[in-house]
């Protein structure tokens, strides 16, 4: 694993962790307030409520209070009464009720088929004797009640809480209450409101992890391309170093050749031509053998001189690009008997070596292609100096060949990628336009800002 993916994880490891225990902390921490909050709610509604129940029965209380206390056992007082508090009610669900001490329905304005019954026995769903404990409670000063009552508005079973007092002489039981499923859908709109709070408050703490991956991969990313732009950089500059020796050692060997073994092989052709010569003044006639010496000593002479010039020709050097351009066309026209079309412009201010240099050896090679599987009868060669660059263009009518089918074997093509690479290692390109029986382009283009920059460089002092 590369340090850099180390690093980021390093890093992404324990962000995510830190993220997924604030994301626990904060869950638990607001299902805990949410659980506080209900409570809170559900005291402050019941002791309301509880206030509102004990004030409405105090309030049927003093309705009938001056019946009461009139004349006790009064069958038409207690007749009045249960009139009046049948009459009252607040809201469809609010309503009074009211029992003698042993049980009986005395009066019930939203159940009157319940009058007379006798609900002592009543029990809830879990066996508890609701009329029993309305009525201790009652007997007790008065007090609440919750316990299960079917609601008038909607016939269900709910919770209800209720509250009771007693008039011990009349024998009665008076009440009231609240069903308590209204509580419950408050509750339930709260718990959705917390968890709709809860859930928006993760999806923050999921974008904001998000954001900090985000933020690190970039920066994984952009450590990435920095490092591959030093070694792009690094290897480009490789590269020029490769081909700066590559020249250094061919000019070297050049001038081996051509101040060494040329000239030793010239003071040998000399000398053999003197002894040639006094031979011939002495009347003697230069033996066969000496003669054919002299002929391979020319041969190789001349091979000498030719390869000193396609190691480095002298006029690269002295004359520059177009020249040492101009050299090579006839060169090979002579040699393969083709007809070489030269174009050359002569660019202002002069290329730097380097890129003459890598010119001169791409249009080497694709001279040397064209010699050996073109079969060509015309090769045209332009060197065009423009404002966007230069750029040497090649162009044969030879048979052509497979461009992609060359550049995807990798036992073909290596002269191709030898130019390319070439020009690559000074910000140039290579472009190829060949197809079987259409004959073979090429575009060598080096851009301006690649002459700005190598011409800087080349500037530089040592």
């Amino acid at each position: 694993m590369r340090l850099r993916l180390k690093l980021v994880l390093l890093a992404a490891v324990p962000l995510l962790l830190s993220v997924a225990l604030i994301a626990a902390a904060v869950r638990h921490q607001e299902q805990a307030l949410a659980r506080r909050e209900q409570a809170l709610v559900q005291e402050a509604y019941m002791a309301a409520r509880q206030a509102e129940l004990k004030h409405y029965v105090d309030l049927a209380v003093s309705t009938i209070r001056p019946l009461y206390e009139r004349r006790h056992q009064d069958p038409q007082a207690q007749a009045e009464a249960l009139r009046l508090l049948g009459s009252l009610d607040y809201g469809s669900d609010g309503y009074f009720f009211v029992y003698d001490l042993q049980g009986r329905v005395l009066m019930h304005s939203r159940q009157p088929e319940l009058l007379g019954q006798n609900l002592w026995e009543l029990r809830d769903p879990q066996g508890q004797p609701t009329i029993q404990q309305l009525i201790v409670r009652a007997k007790a000063g008065g007090g609440f009640v919750t316990y299960p009552w079917r609601k008038p508005s909607s016939g269900q079973m709910v919770p209800k809480l209720g509250y009771v007092t007693a008039l011990p002489d009349w024998n009665w039981m008076i009440g009231t209450g609240l069903y308590l499923d209204d509580i419950q859908t408050t509750l339930g709109a709260l718990d959705r409101q917390v968890g709709a709070h809860i859930t928006t408050t993760l999806l923050w703490i999921a974008g904001i992890a998000m954001a900090g991956l985000g933020l690190l991969s970039a920066s994984g990313l952009w450590l990435n391309l920095s490092e591959h732009r030093v070694a792009d950089a690094k290897l480009g500059l490789l590269a020029r170093q490769v081909v700066r020796s590559q020249e250094s050692e061919r000019a070297h060997l050049a001038r081996e050749l051509h101040d060494g073994t040329s000239q030793t092989l010239v003071s040998a052709k000399l000398m053999i031509e003197s002894a040639v010569d006094s031979l011939e003044r002495a009347g003697s006639t230069p033996p066969p053998a000496l003669a054919k010496a002299l002929e391979r000593l020319n041969d190789a002479l001349g091979e000498v001189r030719h390869l000193s010039h396609r190691l480095r020709p002298a006029t690269l050097d002295t004359l520059g690009l177009p020249a040492a351009l101009a050299w090579l066309g006839h060169e090979f026209g002579e040699h393969g008997q083709l007809q070489v079309h030269l174009q050359l412009d002569e660019p202002e201010p002069p290329l730097p070596d380097e890129v003459a240099t890598v010119l001169f050896r791409v249009a080497q090679e694709a001279l040397a292609n064209i010699g050996k599987h073109a079969q060509a009868q015309r090769v045209s060669l332009t060197l065009s100096a423009e404002r966007e660059g230069v750029c040497l263009t090649i162009h044969d009518d030879g048979q052509g060949f497979d461009l992609p089918a060359v550049q995807q074997d990798p036992q073909r093509g290596i002269g191709l990628r030898n130019m390319r690479e070439r020009l690559e290692s000074i910000d140039g390109t290579l472009e190829l336009d060949a197809a079987p029986g259409a004959g073979t382009t090429l575009w060598a283009r080096v851009p301006a800002a690649a002459l700005a920059r190598l011409g800087a460089v080349g500037a530089e002092p040592a």
